[in-house]
């Protein structure tokens, strides 16, 4: 992998891990668009690991009140604070794919690992995104939800182990339909990275760890670490700031459009 790889890939995974158009799908297609190699275990450890820091950096306030919060819920046996109820929320959620993505990521990242499925997967991304701000109802804040509420966005998530499935787009998605505002779900669905992100990162340096070495060179690993991160961190402070005043529309347009012409870009390659 050379430094210019390993900069645009860093990007293309900071950018497209947050905002809801597919970061796994992306890091499949870019690499087949200009022909280059998948990237290494090192250097997908790493991206988990800078694409983190920017999550925990952006909302590091939020998170040292929430774990607060639910400290104090667990001393008081009390439900009543909305930021400890929160808390409940994202554990609840987590679970879902905690579970599957331990048992089921390696065979679903093999069994859909191709461009044209990858495409197909991203259609079905856009078809989400529209179909749940078409029917939202945005009546509530996320820690308004209740526990399964809480799960069906856990189950959200877990159908994001396909690539071509956005994270981000099915969590959101997920709380629009259960009556969530936008900016609420969207607030709800990068806290939850944040466990989400953490255990990937865990296994996959377990993974690592196993295999005794680094296969690339420091240089590209840091590069891909820093230019997830910062990358990362702008993509969510952007938006936050779009989804609190705009619809989910524009990504679903840009999931089709890409869908649509990585079907066509296939058949033409064959």
């Amino acid at each position: 992998m050379t430094a210019l790889e390993a900069l645009v890939l860093g990007i293309v995974q900071g950018v497209t891990e947050f905002l809801p158009i597919s970061s796994s799908g992306h890091l499949v297609l870019v690499p087949w668009l200009f022909g280059w190699s998948e990237p290494g275990l090192a250097y997908s450890v790493f991206l988990h690991w800078g694409t983190l820091l920017a999550v925990l950096v952006f909302f590091r306030r939020d998170i040292y009140r929430i774990i607060l919060a639910w400290l104090t819920s667990l001393r008081d046996r009390s439900f009543e604070n909305p930021e400890g109820r929160l808390a409940w929320w994202i554990i609840i959620a987590t679970i879902p794919a905690g579970v599957i993505g331990v048992i089921f990521q390696d065979f679903f990242e093999t069994l859909f690992n191709s461009p044209r499925i990858v495409a197909g997967f991203l259609l079905l991304t856009a078809l989400i995104l529209a179909i749940s701000e078409r029917l939202g109802g945005q009546i509530k804040s996320a820690d308004a939800m209740q526990w399964y509420d809480a799960i069906l966005v856990g189950l959200a998530q877990a159908a994001a182990i396909t690539p071509g499935i956005s994270r981000s787009g099915t969590t959101i998605g997920a709380g629009l339909l259960r009556g969530v505002t936008r900016a609420s779900a969207t607030r709800f669905s990068l806290l939850l990275m944040v466990p989400t992100i953490f255990g990937a990162g865990i296994l996959s340096s377990l993974d690592l760890a196993k295999e005794g070495l680094l296969g690339n060179g420091w240089l590209v690993l840091m590069i891909g670490f820093i230019s997830a991160a910062i990358s990362g961190y702008l993509a969510i402070r952007w938006m936050v700031a779009y989804l609190t005043r705009h619809p989910l529309t524009v990504f679903a347009m840009y999931c089709a459009i890409v869908g649509v012409s990585g079907l066509l870009l296939s058949v033409f390659r064959g």
